[in-house]
Order: structure tokens, then sequence, then C-alpha cells
């Protein structure tokens, strides 16, 4: 069996397209909506990532806006940082990117942030409405990979869901979305971790699997069942290598597997500009 991969690109092309259309039509009304970034430190692979998003914006006709905060500044710069943003009527949404440089608090900065202005969807108020299925900005990741099922007819309502990591960004809001009523979830969703004894028993049962830890080549093909489909949401890097959480070999038994190049990073992206559109669309209303 060879899979067929899941790629982002169209996917991600399909989402912005859309963005597109709804930036032009705010900048019919003269509203110019605006993204904003926050890098803390000067981490090389966060760099890039920041850099994407601003292209991307570019690309679409949004404007955004960059504060950086270096290493050695006192940690209140962060919390000026997202006053700032949070005052700012040109900024609709904005992210701290994520991870901050050590001594800084990221899960103290994300409270402060305005939830209306939330960009990324992880700020606590947007992740309740997530668990309680309400309208909001939905963590960018997770909702890229629900995107990729969308666009692939890949239909996972009830099927069973291991999705391998726990994180706050990830695994978890994940799992939470895979479980909603809504087209690319509805799934029955197993959450396993370091914890977990024998944890490729799990794996073996699952329809599909989604590898959301960072570390690379963790899944291999003796962890999936025949057929089934195998999402990399984790990513490492070696030097200037971008290395996927799940081994290529996998692609010899899964049915779909995404790619360790252009896989779920440029939905990630897509989805970003998607959660600032709709801020800058909510902010008319």
């Amino acid at each position: 069996m060879s899979a067929q991969f899941l790629a982002g690109g169209p996917v991600a092309e399909a989402v912005l397209h859309d963005v597109r259309d709804r930036v032009q039509a705010l900048k019919a009304k003269g509203i110019v909506p605006g993204l904003g970034t926050i890098l803390v430190g000067d981490d090389g692979a966060s760099a890039g990532y920041v850099r994407k998003k601003h292209e991307t914006c570019e690309s679409v006709g949004m404007v955004s806006h960059h504060i950086q905060v270096d290493a050695g500044d006192p940690p209140v710069a962060l919390e000026e940082s997202v006053a700032r943003f949070n005052e700012d009527p040109e900024v609709h949404a904005y992210i701290i990117q994520h991870p901050v440089a050590e001594g800084f608090d990221f899960n103290a900065a994300l409270s402060l942030m305005d939830p209306t202005k939330d960009a990324d969807g992880l700020h606590p108020t947007n992740l309740g409405k997530l668990v309680l299925q309400e309208d909001g900005p939905v963590p960018c990741t997770p909702a890229g990979i629900q995107a990729m099922f969308v666009h692939y007819n890949i239909d996972i309502s009830g099927r069973h869901v291991v999705v391998i990591g726990r994180g706050p960004t990830l695994g978890r809001p994940l799992s939470l979305l895979l479980t909603t009523k809504s087209p690319g979830a509805n799934a029955a969703v197993t959450v396993v971790h370091s914890a977990v004894p024998d944890l490729d028993e799990l794996t073996r049962e699952a329809d599909v699997v989604v590898a959301a830890l960072g570390i690379p080549s963790f899944v291999k093909p003796d962890m999936v069942k025949p057929g089934a489909v195998v999402v990399s949401g984790g990513i490492s890097w070696e030097g200037k290598k971008l290395l996927a959480d799940v081994d290529e070999s996998v692609g010899e038994v899964a049915s779909w597997i995404t790619p360790r190049l252009g896989g779920v990073g440029p939905t990630t992206v897509a989805m970003l500009l998607r959660n600032t559109v709709e801020a800058a669309e909510r902010d008319t209303n």
C-alpha cells in the first residue's frame, strides 16, 4: 500500500481565497484587517514563522504589525506589548509567538489578551467557547487539520481518532475540536501521552492517528493499522531541516499521510488569517 498525500497547500489556498474576498469586502467599507505578532527572544524557527505570517498577510491584502521583545528585556515588556495591541484599533487580532524566551510567562501574557483579538484561539475564554461549541476563534493548527479532512473528503464522524500528545496549542484543543458536531469532526477521540503504557496498542486500533509531540519519527509503521489516516501535527528541527513526528515509511501502511514538507503547516497560517478577518468582521457589527 502506498498512501495518498494530505498536502496542506491546496487546503490553505482554498481558505486564503475566501479570506481575500472577505478582506476586499471589508476594504470597501473602509476597514483594513490587521494582524499583530509579538515575538519574544531570538529563536530562529519562531522568527521564520513570524515572517511567513507577515508575507501571507500581504498576499491577501491585510496589514501586519510586529513587536519584538528581546530576551534580555524585563518580563513586563511582554505585558506592555499585549496592552499596546489590545488598545490599537488597527490591530484586529494578534498572536504571541510560542515559545517565548526563558523568564517570560506565556500563559500569564495570554490571559491578559483581549479575547476578541485572540488570533490563535488559545485564550482561556476562547478555549471555553470551544468546549461549549460556541462561536469564536479556533486554535489554528487543530482547525487546519479539521479543514484537511473536509477538503479531502475524509469522513471521520464516528471513527476512532487517537491523538498522541496533550499540549495546549495542538493535542488538547484538537481532541476537543474533533468531538464537536461539525464537518471534519464528530469522532470518538482518545488522547495518549508519555504516561500511557503500551501506547502503540491504542494507535494500532485507530482509524486516524494524529501525532502532536515534536519528537522526530515517533510514529513508526508497526504503530499504525493498514489503511489508517496519519497526520503529523508536531514538528522539530535538526539544524535547518524540518522533521515530522511521523516517519515517512508509515506511508507504506497508511491510506493517507501528511508529507514531511507542506503538510499541516500551510493550513495553520491560513487559519490564523481566517481568525483575523473574522475578528475584523465582528468589529464592524
